[in-house]
């Protein structure tokens, strides 16, 4: 093992996004983010999996927590990543850059994937770490399937679909060109965002909110009873005005990443869309 770990030091090879080639199973894989840590989970070996970013095991923003008690965590640290001698790095475009430059200093192969921003990178970023990881057969049952259940539950838009707003801790929305805004259009509903022009990702009073007067109130109570931002999504005047199939809560775990799993978002929404459309008389 130290043997080809120091011969891999005289070569240093750094691959990016998208142009890693197929190679055979790697024998020790580091994730350095969360999306890539869940990814990794679903793709490789448990006996592959050198260590994952500790944030795979907080059940507020990972699908998979329950999964990751079984597997090594490091801390996302250069020190770290050299310790634990991986073949195959896998990160996140914005994240541990330090430990992805000592990564590729060491010779280790290193794929860096960008935040999702629509259901079509998913099945895009599968198939990058399935072949990162050495398992392609894997990431393509993944994405068949992935493909096939999109096609069940997915509507093409319309102009008269409901509007809904995706209302957070400390009242920021959901922007357009996004992941959740693209699975809203996917289960037949418009952003309140590109509806209202707001064209970032940004903090909406609750007054704003209102005066636009949304269909649907999406709220993530991820960590709810910590702080005061998240005790806001339970404001009487919100309850007031969203009563009923007016209000439904989606886990931000299931679209903080790029996964199989945001179908279920989807699917929960496309649920409450079909529920708003008869109570309207909407076919």
């Amino acid at each position: 093992m130290m043997r080809r770990w120091l011969l891999r030091l005289l070569c240093v090879c750094v691959v990016g996004a998208g142009s890693l080639p197929s190679v055979q199973a790697a024998e020790r894989i580091v994730s350095l983010n969360l999306c890539t840590d869940q990814l990794a989970l679903m793709l490789a070996d448990r006996a592959q999996i050198a260590g994952l970013s500790p944030l795979v095991r907080d059940c507020s923003g990972s699908v998979l927590c329950q999964s990751a008690a079984i597997v090594p965590i490091i801390a996302p640290s250069a020190e770290n990543v050299i310790a634990a001698q991986p073949d195959v790095v896998l990160a996140g475009q914005f994240t541990a850059r330090v430990a992805v430059k000592a990564a590729r200093e060491v010779g280790a192969q290193v794929l860096t994937l960008p935040p999702a921003s629509s259901l079509a990178d998913i099945p895009v970023q599968i198939m990058q770490v399935a072949r990162a990881v050495g398992h392609p057969e894997r990431g393509a049952a993944l994405v068949a399937a992935f493909q096939k259940r999109l096609a069940e539950i997915s509507l093409s838009r319309q102009q008269t679909d409901p509007v809904a707003a995706v209302y957070e801790a400390n009242g920021f929305v959901a922007g357009p060109k996004s992941l959740p805004d693209d699975v809203l259009g996917h289960a037949g509903l418009r952003n309140l965002s590109t509806v209202a022009g707001i064209t970032a990702v940004g903090r909406v009073p609750l007054e704003t909110l209102l005066a636009h007067q949304p269909d649907l109130l999406i709220r993530d109570r991820s960590g709810q009873g910590y702080s005061l931002a998240q005790g806001m999504l339970d404001n009487p005047v919100l309850k007031h005005f969203f009563l009923n199939n007016h209000a439904v809560d989606v886990p931000a775990s299931l679209w903080l990443c790029g996964l199989p799993q945001t179908l279920d978002a989807v699917a929960i929404l496309r649920n409450v869309r079909d529920s708003l459309k008869q109570m309207q008389g909407i076919p």
